[in-house]
């Protein structure tokens, strides 16, 4: 959970992040578009389950600041490796991390998720948030690109394709720009594998955050000593009395087959 603090840092380092890096026109579209969503935008959570990730009032704006901060560390790695980063352009990069759940806040003045009144659910499958039931079906990233054209907010085809792709392999519909056998339909940008991966990791991160003291850490690897020269000496030996017993077996196995 986050206080009313944490909220309201969050929220101006969101806006701040669009003032820094994206350029008119689309920045003052952008700020206009969320601010005109802003109750939406401070409340909603990143998810409608405890179980996934920032399941709670001001986790969605959490969540895609840290999206953001791991996408341009994320493309920083890819560049040291050798990567060819100069296939998209940071606001491109920014643009896209910025706006890859923008579909998690639903239509017009309508959230995509409402608090769950049954209690049952809240307790017993972690369901804080369901559906909001006035709202038509549609997969988040595409509801993240409908806002965006509805606003008249142009997009370059790297934004388009990495947060339609956001989802990697998760989402069977990726398949067709993620998976290929042929050189020229494999992505000409890196640009939508660094968002997934900054989407994946921050969700993790989360996650953690929430869950991992609770249920326990995985048991750690207890150190491996190396051998004394003794334990050397008795492996070895070891080693050759099974050598000798293995082609005694096939010798015996030989003669069986003989009888």
């Amino acid at each position: 959970m986050l206080t009313a603090e944490q909220i309201k840092t969050n929220l101006d380092k969101f806006y701040s992040i669009i003032e820094e890096h994206i350029a008119e026109p689309r920045k003052t579209q952008l700020l206009d578009l969320y601010k005109s969503k802003e109750e939406i935008l401070t409340l909603a959570p990143a998810s409608s389950k405890a179980s996934f990730h920032n399941s709670f009032p001001g986790g969605y704006v959490d969540h895609v600041n840290r999206v953001v901060d791991i996408a341009i560390t994320m493309s920083d790695l890819w560049n040291q490796h050798g990567a060819n980063t100069d296939t998209f352009s940071t606001e491109e990069l920014v643009f896209a991390a910025l706006n890859h759940d923008l579909g998690k806040l639903g239509l017009d003045d309508e959230p995509r998720y409402v608090p769950n009144d049954s209690d049952w659910h809240v307790k017993n499958q972690g369901a804080n948030y369901k559906p909001n039931t006035k709202l038509p079906f549609l997969p988040v990233q595409d509801n993240s690109l409908f806002i965006l054209q509805s606003a008249g907010i142009a997009l370059t085809l790297n934004e388009y394709i990495a947060i339609k792709t956001h989802d990697g392999l998760y989402d069977d519909g990726n398949k067709a720009y993620l998976i290929s056998g042929q050189n020229e339909s494999k992505l000409r940008s890196a640009l939508p594998l660094i968002l997934h991966q900054a989407d994946m990791m921050a969700s993790r991160v989360e996650w953690e955050k929430e869950w991992l003291d609770k249920i326990g850490q995985a048991p750690k690897a207890k150190e491996v000593k190396p051998a004394t020269a003794s334990q050397h000496k008795l492996q070895t030996e070891t080693r050759q009395l099974k050598a000798i017993g293995n082609k005694a077996n096939a010798s015996l196995l030989s003669a069986l087959k003989g009888i």
